[in-house]
């Protein structure tokens, strides 16, 4: 089920109900998309039409940002937990390693995707991830080719939001995979290039928080959230 915030949809789906229906998915060959949603993300898709409509088009758009959730509380929704963009790639990574399926990572800068690789090898033994490329590759047939040639059934894409989003629903038809996820700066964090909040800070969605503690200009951003709230409210 889904519900609808300022005219973004949002899944009630946890990780392994996502997980399993991702399967399932893959199994029956048909193409899945995943997108991450935050109070961010909904407030550039008042002012942008095309971006709204690419959030909708997803199959399934994750819960990732706090605001969501207590807007859903508040208005009496089913969204009750986080579902966040690195934690589901985990989540996916463990899935397929379990269920022996093939895995991708497209994007970052060079030498990051590889570096991510090696980690994810270590956290999940028997994963396959079958090829890595980077995000600054300039020839699509080249991507194309190279995505192809490995034959995977999930890839991650880490260009970026929304740039990662709109390269997905651009060239989903084009390449083998079945699940796309844009990833953002995940395989930084993977890779331990990037450190993520501490896991208390995690677990009480206040990520955010631990962002502005260590970059307090980024205080103008963090008004979105209460913004967010009085719009989702008013509604």
């Amino acid at each position: 089920m889904k519900e609808n915030f300022l005219g973004i949809d949002v899944c009630d789906y946890d990780y392994d109900q996502l997980a399993s229906l991702l399967m399932q998915d893959i199994e029956q060959r048909k193409k899945s998309f995943i997108v991450a949603i935050n109070p961010e993300k909904i407030m550039k898709a008042q002012k942008d039409e095309e971006l709204k409509k690419l959030l909708n088009r997803a199959d399934y758009q994750i819960p990732d940002g706090i605001g969501v959730i207590i807007a859903s509380k508040l208005k009496g929704g089913r969204v009750r937990n986080r579902v966040t963009g690195i934690d589901m790639m985990l989540k996916l990574c463990q899935t397929a390693a379990e269920k022996g399926k093939r895995i991708f990572l497209y994007g970052g800068k060079p030498g990051v995707a590889d570096a991510a690789k090696c980690e994810l090898e270590k956290q999940f033994p028997g994963i396959q991830i079958v090829g890595t490329l980077h995000g600054y590759e300039k020839d699509e047939q080249v991507v194309i080719e190279t995505i192809n040639k490995h034959q995977p059934e999930i890839i991650f894409v880490a260009l970026g939001s929304p740039a990662q989003e709109y390269w997905i629903v651009h060239h989903m038809n084009q390449v083998t995979p079945y699940v796309f996820q844009g990833v953002g700066g995940s395989y930084d964090v993977i890779s331990g290039n990037l450190k993520r909040a501490p896991k208390a800070f995690q677990s009480l969605g206040l990520e955010w928080l631990y962002r502005l503690m260590k970059e307090p200009w980024r205080w103008r951003r963090q008004m979105i959230l209460p913004l967010f709230l009085l719009k989702a409210l008013r509604k």
